[in-house]
């Protein structure tokens, strides 16, 4: 039986309840995480301030000394620059942008004079291109005040701040939607096992859940056998052992552009497990946020049904 994906009268509503819903969560949580990343990254940029003279010595040197310096020389540009601009403006090879600003560091096996030759083409661009309107004093190399810094420090982190938080965001949400169904399962007498020793799909009992759970799965058309992973894999208290248990993606969206361009993963994630399983696998999503009817619409045409956060008892109508 259908849970949602057939009830296509309702789903307006829902969509309005699973929005608002989402909304008042990003109201409580994400002011919080905006201000704290806010007031660190800020400090942030005042310790790279002084690292660079106040940018006056932007070169290979800074960037060998402190190579997490790149992100935030990123957001001091007019206009600030993604990491894939700067690689191709700079012509460099990715690697080092990607090793530099995520693993603060210059890959070892890199040789220093094409090390020194890369830098020296990404600081190039970055000089040429900093906000003189936000670092005034770089015109006639004067030195700035504390406040004149502080404020310049403030512009740069404002910049950071969203790229920074927003991931933040996304796992908190994500985080959140876990323990929404750990709480639902737990109360009904489940048992998380998702920590057990040599945990499979095919070794869960009865009246347990397990967590970012590794099912195998074939790809059609080859032989190759890969991990497929899954939120929340649950195995309903009256199923029999031999019974494939019900697997469970968590999905949350604050806005309705990236759902529809992230909705083949899920159709293609499906198609994986029925072509190994079997068209009796039975797979859903727990929806929190932004899903509009076209959404919905390409996931059932799928034959990909849903539970909504805001309604979470759905859950039953699985047998769960």
């Amino acid at each position: 039986m259908a849970i949602n994906a057939d009830k296509t009268r309702r789903w307006k509503q829902d969509i309005a309840e699973s929005v608002d819903y989402y909304n008042r969560w990003f109201l409580a949580y994400a002011p919080r995480t905006f201000r704290d990343t806010r007031i660190q990254t800020t400090e942030q940029v005042i310790v790279a301030l002084k690292q660079s003279n106040n940018l006056l010595n932007v070169g290979p040197d800074l960037l060998i000394a402190y190579p997490n310096v790149l992100n935030i020389l990123r957001m001091a540009t007019a206009p600030p620059i993604a990491r894939d601009r700067l690689i191709g403006l700079a012509d460099v090879k990715p690697r080092l942008v990607n090793a530099m600003e995520k693993d603060n560091k210059i890959p070892p096996r890199m040789g220093a004079e094409e090390i020194l030759s890369q830098l020296k083409r990404v600081t190039d661009v970055i000089t040429k291109l900093l906000d003189y309107d936000i670092f005034s004093w770089l015109a006639d190399g004067s030195t700035p005040s504390e406040s004149t810094v502080e404020r310049a420090a403030t512009i740069v982190a404002d910049r950071l701040t969203g790229a920074i938080a927003n991931p933040l965001i996304r796992n908190e949400q994500e985080k959140r939607q876990l323990q929404r169904v750990a709480d639902w399962l737990q109360v009904r007498g489940y048992r998380n096992v998702t920590e057990s020793n040599d945990l499979t799909f095919r070794s869960m009992m009865p009246g347990t859940f397990a967590f970012r759970l590794n099912i195998p799965v074939q790809q059609p058309g080859s032989e190759r056998t890969v991990n497929l992973p899954i939120d929340i894999v649950i195995k309903p208290v009256k199923s029999d052992l031999r019974d494939l248990p019900i697997l469970v993606e968590a999905k949350s969206a604050g806005d309705f552009t990236n759902t529809n361009k992230r909705r083949k993963e899920e159709a293609t994630k499906v198609n994986q497990l029925r072509y190994t399983y079997g068209d009796s696998t039975t797979f859903l999503l727990f929806l929190c946020g932004y899903f509009d009817s076209g959404y919905l619409g390409y996931e059932a045409a799928e034959h990909i049904d849903w539970v909504w956060e805001h309604r979470i008892d759905d859950f039953k109508k699985v047998g769960i």
